[in-house]
């Protein structure tokens, strides 16, 4: 998984804010992390918290599907082996990061590199400020699995659990797996960044989590991935094409090989929807109102490198201008999971249920309209300096 921007929270003059929502604590400037120095008197209050996630999340909702209804998972399981399993690729078949990547143990390897180092020179610090937050995403897979495993019904009881449910989360994250360590290895041997700051910033996010407000629920948890995977897909996309402008192929297809795996894993998750909109109509659609009006909380959102406490703003900011995922991808996600799922044909709904139909049918709209009038209110934004490329200054 890769950027995500939030829409509808726009807080600044300056530029449109793609941010947490409201409810967002402050990020406090310390994080404490354990030491195996002796502690002074000063230091064991902080030694008692070796780490203190740097943002409040929301008032935390768990386990709010009906029990019963675990039992839809169960009876489908059949289904999701011969219908989801399928998009998994055999490991003999797929890439990996070396594929692309200089071979050390060549004796061009070098040389190698020294073209990898010439093209990377051309490339701007902006897209470079895109790219490592989208390596820096993708690095935090951990705390993607781990979500998934939070989910009633179809989580890995065992870690090596024989569900279909439970492979595909292994499979899928052992894929997902590559897109990071690809990205990282790209980056280190470019000489642009400074990697000890991307690392730091990749340890604070894993540690901090994320708080997609999916309540234990695989209604929303499918919803939710359904929709990241496919701005994911996005994301990488335009990054691709814009190495590609810049005359970079090589890590064009870099980005463009990342934005495939993607768009096979959203075909998976909107095809589990699409089958609890079969089996469960009503629930289904009360499910997708309700993640949308929570927002869709992006996986990075509690992202920080040590220093900025509005990282992850600072990073949706300039992806935003450009265009590499942006409020308008947003709107175009949600309109093409409604027509996916055809929620506009559903009928035999509750009276809620109809209700969450008609939301759901006119929110993109409303969405591009918000957006057009914060673009036309937003002003040039400052230079803001990022550690990932060494303090270095590039407009938001």
């Amino acid at each position: 998984m890769a950027l995500k921007l939030n829409p509808l929270t726009f807080q600044s003059q300056n530029y449109p804010s793609f941010s947490l929502p409201s409810m967002a604590g402050i990020r406090s400037p310390k994080v404490f992390m354990a030491s195996t120095l002796s502690p002074g008197p000063k230091e064991v209050e902080s030694l008692k918290k070796p780490f203190s996630p740097p943002r409040e999340v929301h008032v935390q909702v768990t386990h709010s599907m009906p029990p019963q209804k675990i039992e839809i998972f169960k009876s489908i399981e059949g289904w999701a082996e011969k219908n989801i399993l399928t998009y998994l690729k055999p490991v003999e078949k797929c890439w990996q990061p070396q594929d692309f990547l200089p071979d050390p143990a060549s004796d061009g390897f070098d040389e190698q590199v020294r073209e990898l180092r010439a093209r990377a020179k051309e490339l701007p610090d902006e897209y470079f400020v895109v790219l490592v937050g989208d390596m820096i995403t993708e690095e935090a897979l951990p705390t993607y699995q781990t979500m998934l495993n939070t989910l009633d019904g179809v989580r890995d009881e065992t870690g090596a659990s024989l569900t279909p449910w439970a492979i595909w989360t292994r499979a899928w994250t052992a894929e997902e797996n590559r897109h990071g360590d690809l990205l990282n290895k790209y980056l280190y041997l470019s000489g642009r960044v400074d990697m000890r700051q991307i690392e730091k910033t990749i340890q604070y996010l894993i540690g901090s989590g994320m708080d997609p407000r999916t309540e234990n629920s695989p209604y929303l948890g499918f919803i939710y991935t359904s929709f990241q995977e496919r701005a994911t897909f996005i994301s990488h996309g335009n990054t691709a094409r814009h190495a590609k402008d810049l005359g970079d192929l090589k890590l064009a297809q870099i980005c463009g090989t990342i934005a495939a795996d993607e768009k096979r894993h959203e075909t998976a998750y909107t095809k589990i929807v699409e089958k609890l909109f079969e089996i469960d109509p009503d629930g289904t659609i009360l499910s997708f109102a309700d993640m949308m009006r929570k927002k869709i909380s992006m996986p990075a959102h509690l992202m920080y490198d040590g220093r900025d406490d509005n990282l992850f703003e600072h990073f949706s900011a300039v992806a935003q201008r450009l265009e590499v995922y942006t409020a308008r991808d947003y709107a175009d996600i949600l309109e093409f999971l409604v027509e996916r799922w055809k929620v506009a044909d559903l009928s035999g709904l509750s009276g809620e249920g109809r209700k969450a139909q008609d939301y759901l049918c006119g929110l993109a709209p409303r969405i591009r309209r918000l957006e057009e009038r914060a673009q036309a209110r937003a002003k040039v934004g400052p230079a803001m300096p990022f550690s990932w490329i060494f303090d270095r200054q590039v407009k938001i």
